[in-house]
């Protein structure tokens, strides 16, 4: 019979993004008798990646806030900080690549150095096989937009992370069959694992069409089974949109508002639902500037701005 899966749970909430329950419900008895075992490493970085997943208000892997960390009184900064302070340099490879993420997100002076480190590290023959380092590696290239350099390290894949992470890289290089081929690796390996499941949805709304009913029906699925959380609202909400069912995103999507007021895609999607519906979008606009300046969506608006006001006065 095999072993139970003691991380089943802890992995779960961290997919998807029910941060705090992860964190909260990290207490192991089996893994605190052996707080060196391999499953216990693993625990410490995915309660350490949840710390940062809510010190930089992300949703799963996208990392662009930064600029939320210059006051250290702010309640980021000190969860990052948190990261940065219990993470020693003795600790184990996993652990260092979870602090040299939660020091890229710090402040924008450390990115140089972080890079320049966790190149230094990957190129140690001993650590370059480490997942959790090679993991860290595709996240930052991943945030820097050098999808080449991600792959590098991520698309030899190894664990259903990996491969999950080379279908985000692959759709946002607008390669959905790159993607769907690491889906059926995952599907291989076991094709009713959450991350799985998370990644079909992703493949399923890159690809359109039919797909995206069946990208609704797996945040459907995730609904009925755990706890409600802003990423499972969000993806229900987009596939929504592409549906044309505007009323049930947007009703969605304020559920997700009121669980998290300040969580990015929450307010990106609103700025787009508001608009398909006729609403002013200036309130989650205004919000989403102020708390997200760096956001996608932020820099689109920002750049269309300028443009439209070189063309004004080309005219004038």
């Amino acid at each position: 019979m095999a072993a139970p899966d003691l991380l089943f749970g802890l992995r779960n909430n961290f997919y998807l993004g029910a941060y705090q329950a992860a964190i909260n419900n990290s207490e192991i008895p089996d893994l605190t008798l052996n707080p060196s075992s391999d499953d216990a490493l693993e625990r410490d970085s995915l309660v350490y990646r949840s710390y940062i997943a809510l010190g930089s208000y992300q949703v799963h892997l996208y990392l662009s806030l930064s600029h939320l960390f210059t006051i250290i009184t702010d309640y980021c900064s000190l969860l990052l900080q948190l990261v940065i302070n219990e993470i020693h340099s003795s600790a184990p490879t996993p652990l260092q690549a979870v602090k040299l993420l939660a020091l890229y997100l710090s402040t924008p002076h450390h990115k140089e150095s972080v890079i320049s480190t966790l190149k230094d590290l990957l190129a140690d023959a001993a650590l370059a096989t480490n997942p959790t380092l090679r993991l860290i590696a595709g996240t930052i290239f991943l945030h820097e937009q050098d999808y080449n350099e991600a792959l590098k390290y991520t698309h030899p894949g190894g664990t259903l992370d990996l491969h999950a992470l080379n279908v985000q890289i692959f759709i946002k290089m607008n390669r959905s069959d790159h993607a769907e081929k690491q889906l059926k690796i995952m599907q291989q390996i076991d094709e009713d694992h959450t991350l799985t499941q998370l990644a079909n949805a992703w493949v399923d709304i890159a690809v359109g069409g039919s797909k995206i009913q069946e990208a609704y029906l797996i945040f459907q699925d995730f609904s009925e089974k755990y706890p409600m959380t802003c990423l499972v609202l969000n993806g229900k909400a987009v596939c929504c949109m592409l549906m044309g069912n505007f009323d049930e995103a947007e009703s969605l999507l304020i559920e997700a508002l009121n669980k998290d007021a300040k969580d990015p895609e929450t307010l990106a999607n609103l700025v787009v639902c508001s608009l398909h519906v006729g609403k002013s979008a200036s309130r989650f606009l205004n919000q989403l500037k102020l708390s997200h300046p760096e956001h996608t969506l932020v820099k689109r608006m920002a750049s269309a701005e300028e443009s439209f006001e070189r063309a004004i006065q080309s005219i004038a």
